[in-house]
């Protein structure tokens, strides 16, 4: 991704010192520092991304907010402009999900899975994930040490989210490493990412079909018998809808849960306070998420018509990444935004979306995320990374903020 110069895009800002000359390179190595430099050299900026199309990258808080709630920025791709796309291609059985919609079929859709994502079916799954969280430490307690992305942070949401759905245990596959492969594709094997694709593809039309001939008292189930007057899920709306829920459920409550536990073990202080004081948890997950949440950009736009933000003109089919991580840093809106504070008062960060595509699945994430840290800092008192903080590896992807790997000792 490489920045352009005012010169063959006459309505970018002028490029500022500061700003790094590679914005991919700068934002993959340390994601905070390079989207401080994007900030404050300008609100907007033409980038270039890694399929080599044009992109503007919005950087402030401010105007952040406005992408993710101006109904002028569309989701779905049919408003790119001729060859100014050219993202990954799924099937449309997995393609006619939320990401890619907007009203009237968004309003549909997220209104009948609203009617089987209830608050009370989420309320439900407390008692089922503390005992999930117990489980799982009894099994790592007696090894002293543990990676806790593998050991932990990833098999709860995991089994949270098969289990909301209604995966028998007998069907359940290594969803980690399909989601590796579309999530940070490997360039030496684009095939990896492509037989993901029909992996899954696979996976939730036999699922579907499952279910179909035995019905249970889970989400699937539901989704399939709801229907809202003459409304209805198609089958690739059905597909894709399942698809999603176990897909960002699972991807972005792992990252959510292993970059709170690393923020904690980077700040002792921080982690004092909340083990003093463990009423604080739910603010403090606010502050986990702003701090460094699992999405540092949030799904593209394409500009319906020309679109005026943070004093520059997008042009209409133009694609406009909104960077949530970038925002949530902004000082404009975050007094000390570098710091963690799990006290932080009225923190409106928008790691979770802003206006009609807010995170369906946000009340979940935010439950298992308190329930895992709660659970793991009762358990483990002397709980500390068991590698130097400075050589662990994050997934090398703009898509995603996650750790591969978080060796602790306790």
């Amino acid at each position: 991704m490489t920045a352009t110069d005012a010169t063959s895009a006459p309505s970018a800002p002028a490029a500022a010192p500061n700003a790094p000359a590679d914005p991919v390179a700068a934002l993959t190595a340390d994601p905070h520092a390079g989207f401080a430099a994007l900030r404050e050299s300008g609100p907007v900026h033409r980038v270039t991304g890694p399929d080599g199309l044009p992109v503007w990258l919005v950087t402030r808080y401010a105007d952040v907010r406005q992408v993710l709630a101006d109904p002028a920025f569309a989701l779905d791709k049919r408003h790119a402009a001729p060859g100014n796309y050219r993202g990954f291609a799924l099937p449309p059985a997995l393609d006619a999900n939320l990401l890619n919609m907007d009203p009237p079929d968004h309003t549909r859709i997220r209104r009948l899975v609203a009617r089987a994502f209830t608050p009370r079916r989420i309320a439900d799954l407390r008692g089922p994930i503390e005992r999930l969280a117990d489980s799982l430490l009894d099994a790592i307690a007696p090894l002293g040490r543990a990676d806790l992305i593998t050991a932990y942070a990833a098999p709860l949401p995991i089994t949270v989210i098969c289990d909301l759905l209604g995966v028998p245990a007998d069907a359940r596959h290594d969803f980690r490493a399909w989601t590796d492969a579309l999530i940070a594709p490997d360039p030496e094997r684009p095939q990896d990412a492509r037989a993901a694709v029909g992996a899954m593809l696979a996976f939730f039309t036999q699922l579907i079909t499952r279910k179909r001939e035995q019905p249970g008292d889970d989400l699937l189930s539901a989704l399939i018998a709801v229907r809202d007057e003459q409304d209805r899920l198609g089958e690739d709306e059905l597909t894709s809808l399942a698809f999603l829920i176990l897909f960002a459920g699972y991807e972005n409550t792992v990252h959510l849960i292993g970059n709170a536990v690393l923020a904690l073990l980077d700040h002792p202080e921080q982690l004092a306070t909340l083990r003093a004081d463990p009423s604080l948890i739910a603010g403090a997950v606010e502050e986990f998420a702003r701090f460094d949440g699992p999405a540092p950009l949030a799904i593209r736009r394409f500009a319906r018509e020309d679109v005026t933000v943070g004093g520059v003109t997008v042009p209409a089919g133009e694609t406009v990444l909104a960077a949530l991580a970038s925002a949530n840093r902004d000082p404009r809106q975050f007094a000390e935004p570098d710091r963690l504070d799990l006290r932080r008062a009225d923190n409106q960060h928008l790691a979770l979306g802003h206006g009609i595509h807010y995170c369906l699945g946000a009340p979940l994430a935010r439950m298992e995320t308190e329930i895992a840290l709660s659970a793991l800092l009762r358990r483990f008192p002397a709980l500390a990374l068991d590698q130097e903080a400075g050589t662990l590896r994050h997934r090398p992807s703009l898509r995603a903020r996650g750790l591969l790997a978080l060796p602790v000792r306790y």
